[in-house]
C-alpha cells in the first residue's frame, strides 16, 4: 500500500537547529577573521548579561510553546471531535516557533563564546545584530502562535472544516448539467467481462484516503480490463478485506502496483472525501446537543456549514465513480454515496439527538426547506415528513411542536414561513 508522504513536524525543529549550529561554527569566525575591526560601544559584561537573558527567556518562551500546544490538542478532543486533534497536533506553527526560539538560544550561546575572545576586549557587532534579529522574530512568532489559540473558537473551526469540504466537492465531482455517466451503469458494463484477478488487503487496519484514478486507469489499460474498487475512500480495511477485482484483463496485473495506488493513511483525510467534512461537523453538532454540554446553538451553526455543503452537493453529479480513457473505454469503477447517503449523514444523528430541542428542530427544517430549490428535492421532501414525525414523538408539548414545525435559519430568532413553495411541490409544511 501506498501511504502518502508527509515531513515529519518534528523534523521542522531539527533542522532549524542544524541550520544555526552550522552558522553558530561559521560566522563568528568569519566575523572575527574578516569583521573584527567594527565594534559597538557596549561593555563586555553588558554583553553577556544581554546575550545571557536572550538565552534564557528563549527556553521560557520554549515552554509556554509546549503548553499551548497542549491546550489546543486538549480543548479541541475536548470541546469538538477526537478526530480534529490531529489537525491541531500536527499544525506546523508550533514547530516552526520552537525551531526559531532554539535557534535563537543556541546562536546567542555562540556569540556569548566570542565576546572577549583571547582576552581582545572585543564584542562582535554583527553577531549581536543577528541575535537581536532573531529575537524580534522570535517575538513575532510567539504573537502568531498566542493568535493561532483564536482558532480554537467555534466560528472559526466551522469554518475549516466547511472550507475544506467545499475544496473537495469543487474537484471530485462535476456539474450535473456534464451529464456524467451513472455509476450503476458503468458497474453492469464491467460485469458483463468476468473476473480475472481479485486482490485483497493484508496488514493492521488503515484508513483509504485516496484513490490514484490515473495509475489504476493505466494498469487496466495495460491488460485491457476493468478494475472495479470493492472498498471507497473512508473505509477501514482489515485482514483479507476485499480492494478491488479485475474483469477481463488478460493477464494478472503486479499486485504491488495496484497496491501503490491505494493511498492509506491511519484516519480519514478530506482527500477525495466530502463526507469526512460532514462527518466532523456532525460530530460537533451531536457533541454539543449531548446533555453534558448542552449547547443547541453550536449545533445551529454546525448545521450552517453542513446545509452550505449539501447544496454544493445538490448541484453536482454525484455519480462520479467511473473513469474511462482518452478512447471512450471504461477501466476504473468504485463506490461514490448517494444524495441519500448525504443527507442521512448530515442529518440523521442531529435529528435523533436533537429531537427535544425547539432550535434545532427549526433549524433542521430551515436547512431541509432551503435543500428543496435543488434537483433531488423528492428525498429532500421525504425526509421533511419523517422530521415531522420525529417532533410529533418527541417529548415536547402541543405548543412546542408548533413552535418546531415553523422554519428559523437562526434556530430561535426570526420564524420564516415558506409553505407555499413546499405545498406547491406536494407536500404540505405542518405550520
Amino acid at each position: 500500500m501506498n501511504h502518502k508522504p508527509r515531513m515529519p513536524p518534528w523534523l521542522i525543529p531539527m533542522v532549524y537547529v542544524g541550520v544555526t549550529v552550522v552558522c553558530a561554527l561559521v560566522l563568528p569566525r568569519l566575523e572575527h577573521i574578516y569583521l573584527s575591526a567594527y565594534s559597538q560601544g557596549m561593555s563586555v559584561a553588558s554583553s553577556q548579561a544581554v546575550l545571557s537573558a536572550i538565552a534564557s527567556g528563549m527556553m521560557a518562551l520554549t515552554g509556554i510553546v509546549f503548553a499551548l500546544a497542549f491546550v489546543m490538542v486538549q480543548f479541541s478532543a475536548v470541546a469538538y471531535s477526537p478526530r480534529l486533534v490531529a489537525w491541531f497536533a500536527l499544525d506546523p506553527l508550533p514547530f516552526h516557533a520552537l525551531g526559531r526560539f532554539t535557534a535563537t538560544f543556541v546562536y546567542a550561546l555562540a556569540t556569548l563564546a566570542w565576546i572577549d575572545r583571547g582576552g581582545n576586549g572585543k564584542v562582535p557587532l554583527f553577531s549581536i545584530l543577528l541575535v537581536t534579529l532573531l529575537l524580534i522574530l522570535s517575538m513575532i512568532m510567539f504573537a502568531r502562535l498566542v493568535q493561532r489559540i483564536n482558532d480554537l473558537q467555534i466560528a472559526n473551526v466551522l469554518q475549516f472544516i466547511g472550507h475544506k469540504g467545499r475544496i473537495v466537492i469543487l474537484a471530485t465531482f462535476p456539474r450535473l448539467d456534464a451529464t456524467p455517466e451513472s455509476w450503476s451503469n458503468a458497474t453492469e458494463e464491467a460485469q458483463r467481462r468476468p473476473v480475472t484477478q481479485r486482490l485483497h488487503y493484508s496488514g493492521e487496519p488503515l484508513t483509504i484516503a485516496s484513490f490514484d484514478h490515473d495509475a489504476l486507469v493505466r494498469h487496466a489499460q495495460a491488460v485491457d480490463g476493468v478494475i472495479v474498487m470493492d472498498c471507497a475512500i473512508g473505509d477501514t480495511l482489515v485482514e483479507e478485506a476485499w480492494l478491488l477485482r479485475v474483469h477481463g484483463g488478460q493477464r494478472p496485473l503486479a499486485e504491488t502496483a495496484l497496491r501503490q495506488a491505494i493511498q492509506l493513511a491511519k484516519e480519514r483525510t478530506f482527500d477525495q472525501d466530502p463526507k469526512y467534512a460532514l462527518r466532523l461537523l456532525v460530530d460537533i453538532a451531536i457533541k454539543a446537543l449531548s446533555p453534558a454540554i448542552n449547547d443547541p446553538t453550536t449545533a445551529v451553526q454546525a448545521m450552517s456549514q453542513i446545509e452550505d455543503l449539501l447544496r454544493r452537493l445538490g448541484r453536482r453529479a454525484l455519480d462520479a465513480g467511473c473513469v474511462r480513457n482518452g478512447q471512450g473505454v471504461l477501466r476504473l469503477v468504485f463506490p461514490t454515496p448517494t444524495w441519500e447517503d448525504y443527507l442521512t449523514l448530515a442529518f440523521d444523528e442531529i435529528r435523533q439527538y436533537g429531537a427535544d430541542s425547539v432550535q434545532v428542530m427549526r433549524r433542521l427544517r430551515s436547512a431541509l426547506l432551503g435543500l428543496t430549490d435543488s434537483e433531488r428535492k423528492q428525498l429532500v421532501l421525504h425526509y421533511l415528513q419523517h422530521l415531522d414525525q420525529t417532533i410529533a414523538h418527541s417529548r415536547l408539548d402541543a405548543e412546542d411542536q408548533g413552535v418546531a414545525y415553523q422554519e428559523d435559519q437562526q434556530g430561535l430568532g426570526l420564524s420564516r414561513h415558506r409553505s407555499q413553495s413546499v405545498i406547491s411541490s406536494g407536500y404540505a409544511e405542518r405550520i
